[in-house]
C-alpha cells in the first residue's frame, strides 16, 4: 500500500523543514506534536499507514506529488529537511553526495595517502569505477584536484571536503 500526496496533506504539517502531525493516524498521535523520532541511520522516520517513512521522503512527496526511490539532502545533513535542501536522485546519486569519513586520513574527500610513492592520490567514482586522477606532493594542490574532479564528473551531487580550503 503506498501513500498519496493528498494522504500527506491530510495528516502532516509542514514548516520550515518540520513536520507535524495535523491529524490523528493512530492512539499514540498528538495533532499539533512534531515528528521528531531519530533513528540509529541519522533519519528522523515516522510510521505512517502502517510503513516506516523518513521525514524528508514524507516532505517530498507533500511538495512534488510523488516519491522518488531516493531522496538526497543536498547539503549532506540528514536532519535538514526543508524543502529547498531536497531532490530526487538515483542511488548512485545519493551515494556521490555523502560526506569525507571521519576515519579519513586526509579528511579530504577522494583523497588518500599513497605510501609508495609517499604522495596524495586522487581517484574518483564515475559510473562505479575508480578513475585514478592523479598524484600530488601538496595536499592542499590534492584538495583543489578532488574539487574539481567531483564537479566534473558529478555535477549537482559533488559534495566537498568537511576541511575547506
Amino acid at each position: 500500500m503506498s501513500i498519496t500526496q493528498d494522504d500527506v496533506l491530510k495528516f502532516f504539517k509542514y514548516e520550515d523543514g518540520k513536520l507535524f502531525w495535523k491529524k490523528r493516524s493512530a492512539n499514540r498521535t498528538v495533532v499539533g506534536s512534531q515528528i521528531s523520532f531519530v533513528e540509529n541511520t541519522g533519519y528522523i522516520r515516522v510510521s505512517f499507514k502502517g510503513k516506516h517513512y523518513g521525514v524528508h521522503q514524507i516532505i517530498f512527496l507533500m511538495h512534488y506529488g510523488y516519491m522518488p526511490k531516493h531522496v538526497d539532502h543536498v547539503d549532506g545533513e540528514k536532519l535538514n529537511n526543508r524543502i529547498e535542501n531536497l531532490r530526487a536522485a538515483t542511488k548512485s546519486e545519493n551515494a556521490l553526495n555523502k560526506k569525507v569519513r571521519c576515519d579519513s586520513a586526509s579528511g579530504i574527500k577522494n583523497v588518500h595517502w599513497y605510501e609508495p610513492l609517499k604522495k596524495w592520490r586522487v581517484a574518483v567514482s564515475i559510473n562505479k569505477k575508480r578513475k585514478h586522477i592523479g598524484y600530488f606532493d601538496d595536499i592542499e594542490l590534492a584538495e583543489l584536484v578532488s574539487i574539481e574532479a567531483r564537479e566534473k564528473f558529478h555535477g549537482a551531487f559533488s559534495s566537498f571536503s568537511c576541511r575547506g580550503i
